[in-house]
């Protein structure tokens, strides 16, 4: 399985065993609110595992899909709270098909405060 197919399978199974193998241990996460990268696979697992509980519920849907030789953009919509979210996760993978690098860009404006504000609240209860 590749690594983008096992990516789509556990945005499916919500296998958070799944999402821990499919990280590189150096991967790297990119908010679109914190300014800085987020480095190793234990802060990039509970950065997106807090994603996946605040954006992955019954209307996330990716809507499109453009891929490279070691990636893919992913264009995702979801609507949470009456506001419509649209965003892309760019992920890259190493040649085992593993997680390095993911950067989610989302908008609009109120869109990102929202997300904030509720990926604050999950990041906090896993601590």
């Amino acid at each position: 399985m590749t690594g983008l197919a096992s990516w789509y399978a556990f945005t499916k199974s919500h296998d958070r065993a799944a999402l821990w193998d499919l990280l590189h241990p150096d991967a790297v996460f990119e908010s679109p609110v914190v300014h800085s990268p987020q480095r190793g696979r234990d802060i990039t697992f509970k950065y997106l595992s807090s994603a996946e509980k605040v954006l992955g519920g019954p209307g996330f849907t990716y809507v499109g899909e453009w891929k490279s030789a070691n990636g893919a953009v992913l264009e995702f919509k979801n609507v949470i709270d009456g506001i419509e979210i649209n965003g892309v996760d760019i992920i890259t993978f190493d040649s085992e098909g593993r997680i390095t690098h993911f950067k989610v860009m989302v908008r609009p404006l109120k869109a990102i405060n929202m997300l904030h504000r509720l990926m604050a609240e999950q990041l906090a209860a896993q601590s």
